[in-house]
């Protein structure tokens, strides 16, 4: 004769009983050590980002067309902080007001860090070589530009009818075919004084003539030449003093830089060294200005042939045709 089978109103001897849950709320003071540990942790992570953003390289964003062709408004770059050494304007300071006016009332952009007061010298200082895209940093403000170096400490800068003149030389400057920049929110040409041209994809383009200018020091860059004078084709000349550098952006009718005062939103002259933040190194991506916070716009708003692209020039090797 066999035992009955366990049914729903008798249990399995086999089968322990549940347990009653013997899990207590957290006390006040455990939930304090662990919001603590979480904030020490999200402290250390912070650390390490400012840090590696402060002595190895951070992320850089182009806001404008003052380095056209090479650079376009929309391009993210990695810019190296350690090539010329380290000064005042090295370390990335969050600023708590400017970050929550950007995050938190959509206030209008502005610069989320802040740079400490100037101090005389570089550590493990180098100077820039001619040719370098860099950072810098105009005194009195916390916001960053992106210009070329051009002189160097005891180098007599002038332009001369839209023409660069380096120590009494005019630098090689050859006619090139024009750059077609195609048409969007962030490159609408009509700001760049272009002409818009159909390509033979039916997609608008902005026609920019070229010139390519070479540095004696062999480096070769191309430049935007609109053709027609402003107030900032002649220059100079002037001399470069010690612990200085002179720096145009390319885009020369279109550029904030060296030729431009301060209370014009320019370098107001020749720069310190030690205002340089860093050096460009290449592309990551570039935007055309269509984003939005609908995720599906963010692969189709990334420029075609932009990515990794390179900012270094040698003196064998100018910019690409």
């Amino acid at each position: 004769m066999t035992d009955p089978a366990p049914t729903a109103e008798t249990p399995n001897a086999d089968t322990p009983a549940p347990s009653p849950d013997t899990r207590k709320p957290r006390s006040a003071g455990e939930l304090g050590r662990f919001v603590w540990r979480e904030l020490k942790g999200l402290f250390w992570v912070m650390l390490a980002v400012l840090g590696f953003h402060s002595f190895i390289a951070k992320p850089f964003y182009i806001p404008s067309e003052s380095m056209m062709p090479i650079l376009l408004e929309g391009d993210r770059l990695v810019v190296s902080k350690f090539p010329y050494g380290y000064s005042n304007v090295s370390p990335t300071i969050p600023n708590p007001a400017a970050l929550s006016r950007m995050l938190i009332m959509r206030g209008p952009a502005e610069p989320w860090s802040v740079t400490l007061p100037p101090i005389e010298g570089r550590l493990f200082g180098r100077y820039p070589t001619r040719g370098d895209i860099v950072i810098v940093t105009p005194p009195g403000r916390s916001d960053d530009y992106i210009k070329r170096v051009i002189g160097l400490p005891g180098d007599t800068v002038a332009i001369t009818g839209g023409r660069l003149v380096l120590n009494g030389k005019q630098v090689s400057a050859e006619r090139r075919p024009a750059a077609l920049i195609p048409v969007d929110p962030n490159a609408p040409c009509h700001l760049m004084d272009g002409t818009r041209v159909k390509g033979g994809d039916g997609a608008l383009y902005c026609r920019l003539p070229i010139v390519r200018e070479t540095l004696p020091n062999g480096v070769s860059y191309d430049t935007v030449d609109l053709g027609y004078r402003r107030s900032s084709d002649e220059f100079g000349p002037i001399t470069v003093p010690e612990g200085h550098v002179f720096l145009l952006g390319d885009n020369r009718d279109s550029s904030a830089d060296s030729r431009v005062a301060l209370e014009q939103g320019g370098l107001g002259g020749p720069v310190r060294v030690e205002q340089i933040g860093g050096r460009a190194e290449f592309i990551t991506f570039s935007l055309d200005g269509t984003t939005s916070l609908n995720p599906a716009s963010w692969w189709a708003s990334l420029r075609d042939g932009r990515s990794w692209s390179s900012l270094r020039t040698s003196p064998s090797q100018g910019t690409s045709d």
